[in-house]
């Protein structure tokens, strides 16, 4: 058996669930919400939006009088409300030429019924920093078409969401209020055009709780009353903005908004009798369904995540992990992207060479990971092992400049599948390159940037390898 076989991580390192070979009782709630956290990166709002959605949409639920079913419905299509985000980020960078996080953020400030508000947010928006000639073509391009690109971008991010929440085995009741998100009382929202309580009612109070977050978190209690107000009978239906005042007069209410304990507070929220507890299968299912909304942000990264997973868990059969291991291995190279959810499209798919504020904003995705990993109990050791895989052998590489042993053998593991996937796969700025070239580059970076042993446990298994790229 190769040498590298017998260098396992010692048990008491791996996760508790690991070593038992069982999720424990963690709680579905408490990994789609701390998950939730990656959700609010792609939509460039601040860190906790979901949850705090979740509070002030639940609070109104309870108002509204609704059944535990339904407020078990209403609470994960709260906590998921931006699950197909990530895929219309490419054609948002796309259509304006800038950084489409701030896009993003920016535009949850703007009625888009209103035509003055929507011209000065496409002013601004519209080619920062290109020469007049190009920022014209755009203006023009989304003036002239502008319905059917708004119309667009809300249907591909709302039927993705729908589906990454029916892959994680949610009912239709859930689907369908993330695909109507963005549907208005007066029948002028999108993608259907829907009027009235033809909207679902899950629907209806996600898009006014996600209105009041954002309005409170730039400008306070009083922001967030006013635009509700200026929005009732157009964007919000009657009834609920009834429910949001009477639930808003109360000072716990909007206290409970805190980043002190929020966590704690969203569970308590959830419908005891709705409450469900993690197994094996569903814990890969979560995996997954958040790797393809990693990969789902750029054109040059579909099915990376999936692939680097099997590659990994491939080396790491070859090495001698057993199944447990594996297993977990599978999970972390799944997610070990989940930091670039915070990375600009304006940035990933720029197709030439990268500034130094560009690369430093690309090397805060591993860091991210990392934290946005580490918010899952169960995910608590396999966190830094997932963040660490842009780590060198030689210590040059980063968040933390880790050294040889330094670095977990899960991390050499998936940094060595990383790097063969991406040498594989087109990139904005070079075409895929032959399995063989991209082997030849990894042979040179043996014990620098890619541990020895993995690197051989990966060329013993080329002809596995050797399928065509997505």
């Amino acid at each position: 058996m190769n040498a590298i076989a017998h260098e396992s991580i010692p048990e008491w390192l791996l996760p508790a669930a690991v070593q038992a070979g069982t999720t424990g009782r963690l709680r579905l709630a408490e990994i789609v919400g701390a998950l939730s956290y990656a959700l609010d990166l792609t939509e460039g709002q601040p860190p906790g939006h979901c949850l705090r959605s979740c509070w002030i949409g639940m609070h109104v639920g309870q108002m509204l009088g609704l059944d535990a079913e339904t407020l078990s419905d209403l609470y994960y299509t709260l906590l998921l409300k931006d699950a197909g985000c990530s895929s219309n980020a490419a054609r948002l960078w796309e259509l304006y030429g800038g950084d489409e996080l701030l896009t993003k953020r920016d535009f949850k400030l703007v009625d888009s019924q209103s035509l003055m508000q929507l011209g000065r947010f496409v002013l601004r928006h519209a080619g920062p920093g290109e020469a007049l000639r190009e920022r014209l073509k755009r203006l023009f391009n989304l003036y002239r078409n502008g319905e059917a690109l708004a119309t667009e971008l809300v249907h591909t991010r709302c039927e993705r969401g729908a589906d990454i929440v029916r892959r994680l085995g949610f009912g239709a009741t859930v689907a369908a209020g993330i695909f109507s998100l963005d549907e208005h009382w007066n029948g002028q929202g999108r993608p259907q055009g829907l009027r009235g309580t033809d909207i679902p009612l899950t629907a209806r109070i996600a898009l006014l709780a996600q209105v009041v977050d954002v309005f409170n978190s730039v400008g306070g209690e009083r922001a967030a009353c006013t635009e509700v107000r200026r929005r009732v009978g157009t964007w919000f239906d009657p009834q609920v903005t009834q429910a949001f005042f009477a639930v808003a007069r109360g000072a716990r209410f909007w206290s409970g908004l805190d980043a002190a304990g929020l966590e704690g507070r969203i569970w308590a929220l959830e419908p005891a009798a709705a409450t469900v507890l993690i197994d094996e299968p569903r814990l890969d299912s979560i995996a997954e369904a958040f790797a393809d909304i990693i990969d789902a942000k750029s054109n040059f990264t579909y099915g990376h995540s999936q692939r680097v997973a099997r590659y990994a868990e491939t080396i790491g059969s070859e090495l001698g992990l057993n199944a447990r291991r594996r297993r977990w291995l599978h999970r972390g190279a799944l997610l070990h992207d989940i930091g670039k959810l915070g990375v600009s499209n304006s940035i990933l798919e720029k197709p030439g060479r990268l500034d130094g504020a560009e690369w430093e904003s690309v090397k805060q995705h591993a860091q991210l990971t990392e934290n946005i990993l580490e918010r899952v109990r169960i995910f608590g050791e396999l966190a830094p092992v997932a963040g660490a895989h842009h780590e060198r052998i030689d210590g040059t590489g980063y968040p933390k400049r880790l050294r040889g042993a330094e670095i977990p053998l899960e991390t050499r593991i998936i940094t060595v599948a990383d790097i063969f996937d991406a040498l594989t796969a087109e990139r904005p700025y070079r075409s895929a390159l032959a399995l063989e070239d991209a082997l030849a580059i990894l042979r040179r970076e043996r014990g620098t940037a890619v541990d020895g042993e993995c690197l051989d446990a990966l060329i013993r298994s080329a002809p596995w390898t050797h399928q065509p790229q997505s």
